[in-house]
């Protein structure tokens, strides 16, 4: 099976083992080493996440990976918090912290830039509305490489 192949399943997975917890999947970082696989999963629910959701999440994504045995070698499973500068994947978690500040990286160049910080202002069609300063930049999610949060001093609003 070809490591795609192994990541669309590990994720399926993923999704559905914090879904039943009541947690969100944000992120699977699957990497390559001298001794197998190394898969991060990074999970998300409203007020953060802590030690005892991730060992839940742990436990049955570990049993499911085990019934499912989609992964060739041996592994080694880790479940954790996304962070204070939490990644942006979906258009839903735009939406969901509309009024933070974000740094987001794009493809292509937007007003002579690749690279934006500022507050996630609206989701307007295909586009994500970015105030930086007075200024309202449209950026189109398909462009968009990299989103994540800005650590606030003080925490986050949601």
């Amino acid at each position: 099976m070809d490591r795609k192949k192994i990541r669309s399943i590990v994720e399926e997975l993923a999704e559905g083992a914090a879904g039943a917890l009541g947690m969100e999947l944000v992120d699977v970082d699957f990497k390559t080493t001298n001794r197998g696989y190394h898969i991060i999963v990074y999970i998300d629910k409203p007020g953060g996440v802590f030690l005892e959701d991730c060992e839940m999440v742990s436990k049955s994504l570990g049993e499911l990976l085990d019934l499912h045995d989609p992964i060739p070698s041996r592994y080694i499973l880790e479940v954790s918090s996304p962070g204070i500068e939490r990644p942006l994947k979906k258009r839903e978690d735009f939406v969901r912290f509309l009024g933070e500040e974000a740094k987001i990286k794009t493809a292509s160049k937007i007003n002579g830039c690749k690279n934006f910080t500022g507050i996630l202002g609206e989701v307007r069609g295909d586009n994500l509305i970015l105030r930086v300063g007075k200024e309202e930049i449209a950026i189109p999610f398909q462009d968009i490489t990299k989103a994540n949060l800005c650590y606030k001093k003080g925490g986050r609003k949601k």
